[in-house]
């Protein structure tokens, strides 16, 4: 948020945030279903256009962003793409737990079958993490030449209980890069402007019957499979106590699984799905938001820090990881990445010497220092998990992660494991480093600190109108007319990323001991800012300030 002003600030703290959701914050989900099924898309509304992010299309009913409507055109333009690009194997569709997450699946099977296309859901109407998905599209295409699989994933991952969310993974198995985003959200467009007459669809229940539709057990190869990429052995031999919330979402079925086939000392400390999340604690701003890297909607899970030796908890799709240790209690993202990466090199052999470290350009310095002592390449890309997904496939990178507690890494043999996001295994690796260590990774985090420096980091906003925001998205190194940062010289000032030369869609100048990077807000009229100093919290308020000093020059003079 920030101070009438203008100026940056941390978001207010609402006086509600960290304590039990009151009745007055649960969604009224008849209304919320109604809207969904029935509310008709405003195309001359832009905001209620199909609209793919970083992470798919997102929104909500009540603003007329994710409706039934969008789900018809978006999946029709799956299909078309589809066909244009003459994908014909199985489409494995996963849904978390969301209230709108199963009618968006029935939805989306209308038009799959209509198109005849063969659909892979979990049966009996079960959920699936995103990087289920994602695995089982690459054995899939692993162990068969043609035809290929790609994958919808049906979530708007952390965001509040009533959002909706629809993501494709095309056939490497990550998210879909930009230039497929923009061919799928053109078509859906179309189709939905013309009222979704192009899209083919029959009813539920034919859609079901449909030979074409295909119920599976996704849990069991996916468990069974994880072996591979995470030292289980090792966890169950040393009976390390581990705590497990789900936070309402898809992992449940596999924490279950998890600790029933490896013999895991492992507590689930929350067993309910339950659509409005009523059993959470209230996020920062006082909504329910199951963000399991934040301390006020992870508040009942750090309570319980001393009765495990490692807590782990996963968003309602699975994707991003929250780890909880006595010494830390809940790791700040960028600090648990850093503690992976360190290990994962050191216990790894198997991995090829070539294999590089990915990491967002927002993420910590702190990585930087860990992956250049340890002698890899570090390839740095713009913020969103697509960037990783072709060079996991190939093996140029063997660690992907960004700061907002989402990563993937090699199996143990070097090969794939998923293109996207995997909460799962980085909670399980917590777990690994603890019983194979004797430390848990709070305790390492302490030893990097003491071997590379402290780092202070922050993320703030900045108001920003439709204008400044455009002209944040398009700025130029040359339009930073500064020559310091921090009291010292600037070294570097980037607005295409280092490691593919993507743009970044806003810039990022770096200094010796510190760094800031400036982006603008999909849906909001802000800016964030990024920052970071290893050399104390007075140094980095300083860094802010130069930074909305800087950014706003740039933008003044463009």
């Amino acid at each position: 948020m920030c101070r009438p002003g203008g100026g940056v600030r941390m978001a207010e703290l609402d006086p509600l945030a960290g304590t039990p959701a009151p009745a007055s914050a649960l969604v009224d989900l008849g209304r919320l279903r109604r809207e969904f099924l029935e509310r008709a898309p405003d195309f001359g509304d832009p905001r209620q256009r199909v609209t793919f992010g970083t992470s798919g299309h997102r929104g909500t009913p009540f603003d007329g962003t994710f409706t039934a409507a969008h789900i018809v055109a978006i999946t029709q333009a799956i299909c078309d793409y589809r066909t244009d690009r003459g994908i014909a194997g199985p489409l494995f569709l996963g849904q978390d737990t969301h209230a709108l997450s199963p009618l968006a699946q029935a939805a989306a099977l209308e038009v799959l079958a209509a198109n005849g296309v063969e659909t892979v859901v979990q049966r009996g109407g079960g959920v699936t993490p995103t990087p289920v998905i994602s695995r089982a599209i690459l054995a899939w295409n692993r162990d068969r030449r043609a035809p290929t699989a790609d994958g919808i994933v049906i979530t708007p991952s952390h965001n509040p209980p009533e959002d909706g969310g629809f993501k494709y993974n095309p056939p490497n198995g990550g998210p879909a890069d930009t230039d497929v985003t923009r061919w799928i959200e053109r078509r859906a467009n179309e189709v939905l402007r013309g009222g979704n007459a192009a899209a083919k669809r029959v009813p539920h229940e034919a859609a079901m019957r449909a030979a074409t539709t295909h119920e599976d057990d996704f849990v069991a190869p996916y468990v069974d499979d994880l072996a591979n990429i995470v030292d289980m052995a090792v966890v169950r031999d040393a009976g390390l106590r581990i705590g497990v919330d789900p936070l309402g979402g898809a992992s449940l079925p596999y924490w279950e699984a998890i600790g029933s086939t490896y013999g895991l000392a492992l507590t689930i400390v929350n067993t309910t799905i339950d659509p409005q999340f009523a059993f959470m604690t209230l996020d920062h701003d006082g909504k329910i938001r199951m963000d399991c890297s934040s301390p006020y909607a992870m508040a009942k899970l750090v309570a319980l820090k001393d009765r495990f030796q490692v807590a782990v908890a996963n968003d309602p799709d699975a994707d991003r990881h929250g780890i909880v240790t006595a010494s830390a209690g809940l790791m700040n993202p960028n600090h648990f990445l850093a503690v992976a990466i360190d290990y994962l090199i050191a216990h790894r052999r198997q991995w090829p010497a070539t294999s590089g470290i990915g990491k967002t350009l927002v993420s910590s310095a702190l990585i930087d220092r860990v992956t250049e002592a340890a002698g890899r390449r570090l390839d740095e890309v713009p913020v969103g998990f697509k960037w990783f997904a072709a060079p996991l496939f190939d093996g140029r990178l063997c660690f992907g992660g960004e700061e907002s507690a989402g990563a993937s890494f090699l199996r143990r043999d070097g090969r794939v494991w998923t293109t996207d996001k995997d909460g799962i295994i980085m909670a399980l690796l917590a777990a690994e480093i603890t019983a194979r260590t004797g430390k848990d990774p709070g305790e390492h985090y302490r030893d990097l600190v003491a071997k590379f420096g402290r780092p202070y980091y922050t993320r703030v906003d900045a108001p920003a109108n439709a204008e400044q925001k455009r002209r944040l998205q398009n700025i130029s190194a040359g339009d930073v007319g500064a020559t310091d940062l921090g009291g010292e010289p600037i070294l570097r000032t980037l607005t295409r990323a280092p490691a593919n030369d993507a743009p970044i869609g806003g810039v990022k100048v770096v200094a010796a001991h510190g760094w800031f990077a400036a982006r603008p807000s999909g849906t909001e009229d802000i800016y964030k800012i990024y920052a970071e100093s290893f050399v104390g919290q007075a140094h980095l308020d300083g860094i802010l300030r130069e930074a909305q000093h800087i950014v706003d020059a740039a933008l003044a003079s463009r």
